[in-house]
């Protein structure tokens, strides 16, 4: 998981996806407005008048074809010389206009705009405004007013003109079509025949711009869609970022309720349930190391009590017997001595038997304390082998001591420590034979002593090895020995008990077939 590229937080996930959704939202509901703004503003959409004067369609008479430049409302109409109406995009269009009619209608490439107001009162009835552009950001303003026979009373728009007719002022105006803009061109048909083209774009009305808002509520209603479908989107991705590695989580909990060995791994997801995940692969590991341990325990205890029972057993069993004999009489006169010699002995076995399972017991109690004191190992070492030269000799054994002069200060309870080393010495005159030879070396550290104790004899079996300083661990499976198996796991509880250790060396100087090394802590100046 280390190597995996770190993921953020639960707060910055939390956020970023708050900020994405907010986002998002405000996306959609620009994309909905500009939607809706598109919809409506269809009705104000103007023709592209330009391209369709531009359009050789024009010039060719395929004026139908010209209906692609026009938008709702707006249309056009072909009129010859003599003012007959020759095509039409819609009705509406008179069939026949006087030339001068159609010569008052602005032309579009002028850009002139024409505004006309109904006066009241007086000989004058209408004020006509053209504004024309004069080319430099600017327009030019000329006014003209007329009577009721709509002549010139004041002003003009043209150079001696005088008077208008009716449909002329009302193709001037824009008045002959309602609420729309119009504006001429000239063109050339077919055969270069001069024509000229009327040009007609309708405002909509407000009842047109209200049925236009109404027909657009679809395009609000798109909103909700949208909505749900974005919330759908963010919530699979929060399920993904944080419900998948939950539910890992919980089925890993939920197997190891069952018994069953389920690993998280990496479950991905925010850095603190990554964290959680990580948290309980090291409790799985660690439980099924514990449940190992607690299983290895049950079968030492299980196997522990099955040596205990074996060992008292025996002495006991023996002495119960020739007790029976002896008060049954069936022991012959001269065999008497002897096999009361024999219960005094296994008394004796079960006396030692007993002695060494307290001593066990002992040592194994979390209460056991050490009364320690700063001690000269060198020096001890030298005391504890003189007082148990004369066994050592008697067993036919041979003794090689290796400790310098100087000495090496230690904190030690030595009553324990003597036992521990008894025990060891104990081991090695019981197994091995005549004419072995014991080492006895010291090596001084800068922080710990280091006590050698090896001999040259039988050497302890390979299977043996791993599990020497288990209790009840003897040399052979029969336990029909002298031992108890606990005088390995005393010592190295005592070498513990002081700060120290004890190990058997895997692989002994040359000459050597068993090496126990001991080490203590050098003890404060």
């Amino acid at each position: 998981m280390k190597g995996k590229k770190n993921a953020g937080g639960l707060f910055g996930l939390l956020a970023r996806q708050y900020l994405l959704f907010t986002l998002a939202l405000l996306a959609i509901a620009a994309a909905v407005f500009a939607l809706w703004m598109f919809y409506t503003a269809r009705i104000y959409q103007a023709p592209d008048w330009d391209r369709l004067l531009a359009d050789p369609a024009l010039a060719e008479g395929r004026w139908d074809t010209l209906r692609r430049h026009l938008t709702p409302g707006s249309g056009f109409a072909v009129y010859d010389g003599d003012g007959a109406l020759v095509f039409s995009t819609g009705e509406g269009f008179d069939e026949r206009v006087e030339p001068g009619a159609l010569a008052c209608v602005p032309a579009w490439s002028e850009g002139v705009q024409i505004d006309s107001y109904e006066l009241s009162g007086g000989e004058a009835r209408y004020l006509v405004v053209a504004h024309t552009p004069d080319g430099a950001g600017g327009e030019v303003t000329r006014t003209a007013v007329l009577d009721e026979n709509y002549r010139v009373m004041l002003g003009g728009l043209e150079e001696g003109r005088t008077a208008y007719t009716p449909e002329e002022y009302r193709y001037l105006t824009g008045a002959r079509f309602a609420n729309s803009f119009t504006a001429r061109a000239t063109i050339s048909g077919p055969g270069a025949q001069p024509l000229t083209l009327l040009l007609r774009e309708t405002y909509p009305t407000d009842a047109q711009f209200t049925q236009t808002l109404r027909s657009s509520v679809w395009v609000a209603a798109l909103f909700l869609p949208l909505y749900l479908a974005a919330a759908g989107l963010f919530i699979w991705r929060l399920r993904r970022r944080i419900a998948r590695p939950l539910e890992a989580l919980n089925a890993a909990v939920d197997a190891q309720s069952r018994g069953e060995d389920l690993r998280v791994g990496d479950c991905g997801g925010p850095r603190e349930i990554r964290r959680i995940g990580e948290s309980f692969d090291q409790f799985a590991a660690r439980l099924a190391k514990s449940e190992a341990e607690r299983k290895r325990l049950d079968e030492g205890r299980q196997k522990l009590i099955a040596d205990i029972s074996h060992d008292i057993k025996t002495p006991v069993t023996v002495i119960c017997g020739a007790a029976d004999a002896l008060c049954d009489g069936k022991v012959p006169k001269e065999e008497r001595d002897r096999t009361l010699r024999m219960i005094q002995q296994k008394a004796a076995d079960l006396a030692r038997l007993t002695d060494a399972f307290h001593e066990y017991s002992k040592t194994q109690h979390p209460r056991f304390e050490l009364h320690t004191w700063r001690v000269d190992v060198c020096e001890f070492l030298r005391a504890w082998l003189a007082a148990r030269y004369d066994e050592i000799d008697l067993a036919g054994f041979s003794l090689e001591p290796a400790i310098p002069e100087a000495p090496a200060y230690c904190m030690v309870d030595e009553l324990q420590l003597r036992r521990a080393l008894d025990n060891l010495l104990t081991n090695a005159l019981r197994h091995n034979r005549l004419g072995t030879l014991l080492f006895v070396e010291v090596e001084p550290g800068p922080q710990k002593v280091t006590v050698r104790i090896a001999d040259n004899g039988e050497g302890i079996p390979l299977e043996r090895r791993k599990t020497i300083f288990e209790p009840f661990v003897t040399g052979s499976d029969a336990r029909t020995g002298a031992g108890s198996g606990l005088g390995l796991a005393i010592t190295r509880r005592i070498l513990e008990k002081h700060g120290g250790s004890i190990r058997l060396n895997e692989k002994p100087a040359p000459g050597r077939a068993t090496e126990f090394v001991l080490t203590l802590p050098l003890a404060e100046e």
